[in-house]
């Protein structure tokens, strides 16, 4: 990738969003037969198309003149939710207060995100999927794969909305909807009124700054009730770490009331004594903990395997009864990672909101993720795995499990079309073990066959 074609990419953006938030349609339209007649008419001798030269002129002038006026006092706010989900239109409310003290009339509102447009070295090492399919020429160039930088950075979309007429020193509200189409962070760093001139050919733009962000989650998939054969595990100092989930056997102490805290825990004497509730905490605690093992290595940056396996992940995670057991995210991206969500520790969209920013591991090998797995191997019921690939790696810890008696459901994300029998599983021996391909083109049913 040449610089000097980055540079001129980069220019090439941002006149097209100049030209779409400045130039409407019949403002293309006047440009386009102002230029042809132009080119018509250089004679004048020979033609009269020079009058409607000048007469085009004359309306771009005076509504270039019109638009770059505006300029009014007013204000926005937003009602923006924390989270949304890829591919769930999202709805929220815009308040614009009009601080002038005259009617302000033909506008139209559109939201302004944070620039999109990627780095030259993201440019550079990051492939378009599929883009090994495409002709030489457009490979060479390149522009395909900006144009998809820009989408995937940017996650999400929307339209531009007219704005009723706002009477003086008051306010309007306004419902805008968010697109969201990919994972992650979207910011938003305010928003542009825009007002037609006399003509409808030039926009008078204003920039209200207001940045603000929400999380995209992975889009998710319905799930079967997944019961893996494991039974409550003996947790070393249980209590602190589940929030007295589980079956207690000695007592430890009195401590107050917490949100959640089930009522066979409450300690009536003590609340009858101090007018408050208290409940009893006990040393050993024995419950249900799950690990959900998530592959993120791969040599590419972006695929449409790990997408789908952040997705698995993710219904995974809002699938399990989180009140009456733990579960364990563990992933490798920039270090190894394990949250853990159950009652008195993390939440369900603390897991889905740390699922929307991982990122793939392409300088690690998978044995980095085998030892945090191993070392929690004694307090675990049962493990999901969700591999992208098949190999002795993936295998090998397949095997390590099965020889700690660990219910394990693997799930190997795969090429559309792909089976089971297109893998070697002779490895798999223990009777605990299942094993399940998720062909891309075909995820939903395959996992409501589980």
């Amino acid at each position: 990738m040449n610089p000097l074609r980055y540079k001129a990419f980069r220019l090439i953006y941002s006149a097209d969003q100049w030209r779409s938030r400045r130039v409407t349609p019949g403002g293309v339209a006047v440009v386009a037969g102002f230029a042809l007649v132009g080119g018509l008419g250089l004679d004048s001798t020979q033609s009269l198309t020079y009058q409607i030269f000048t007469f085009l002129g004359s309306m771009l002038i005076l509504a270039v003149a019109q638009g770059i006026r505006f300029r009014d006092r007013l204000s926005l706010s937003r009602s923006l939710p924390r989270f949304g989900t890829a591919g769930v239109p999202l709805s929220y409310r815009v308040t614009l207060t009009n601080h002038t003290a005259h009617w302000q009339r033909g506008l139209w509102l559109r939201e302004t995100f944070a620039d999109p447009r990627p780095s030259y070295r993201e440019l550079r090492n990051t492939p378009e999927p599929g883009e090994e399919q495409r002709n030489r020429f457009d490979r060479s160039l390149g522009y395909y794969r900006w144009l998809w930088l820009i989408r995937r950075n940017q996650r999400a979309t929307t339209q531009r909305v007219a704005v009723p007429p706002i009477p003086p020193r008051s306010q309007v509200e306004v419902m805008l909807t968010l697109r969201p189409y990919s994972r992650g962070a979207v910011h938003l760093t305010g928003a542009t009124l825009m007002r037609p001139d006399l003509f409808g050919l030039f926009n008078g733009c204003q920039h209200l700054p207001l940045a603000q962000s929400l999380w995209i989650l992975p889009h998710r998939y319905p799930l079967p009730l997944v019961q893996l054969a494991g039974g409550r595990r003996y947790q070393s100092g249980g209590v602190a770490l589940a929030s007295s989930v589980g079956e207690s056997d000695e007592f430890m102490a009195l401590r107050d009331y917490r949100p959640g805290d089930p009522l066979r825990k409450i300690h009536w004497k003590s609340w009858a004594k101090l007018d408050k509730p208290v409940v009893r905490e006990d040393q050993d605690e024995f419950f249900v903990r799950h690990a959900l093992i998530l592959d993120t290595f791969q040599a590419e940056a972006y695929s449409q395997t790990l997408e789908e396996a952040i997705a698995l992940a993710a219904s995974f995670a809002c699938s399990f009864q989180t009140q009456e057991s733990l579960l364990d995210l563990m992933f490798v991206g920039l270090e190894a990672y394990c949250f853990t969500a159950g009652r008195g520790l993390g939440h369900t969209d603390q897991m889905l909101e740390i699922l929307a920013s991982v990122v793939a591991c392409g300088d690690k090998p998978f044995s980095s993720l085998v030892p945090s797995v191993v070392e929690r191997s004694d307090l675990l019921s049962g493990c999901i795995c969700i591999f992208l690939q098949w190999d002795d790696d993936r295998q090998g810890l397949v095997q390590q499990l099965g020889a700690l008696r660990i219910p394990t459901l693997v799930l190997v994300v795969a090429a559309a079309g792909q089976t089971a029998a297109d893998f070697d599983t002779r490895v798999i021996t223990a009777p605990t073990t299942r094993f399940q391909v998720v062909p891309l083109d075909n995820i939903a049913p395959t996992l409501l066959a589980l």
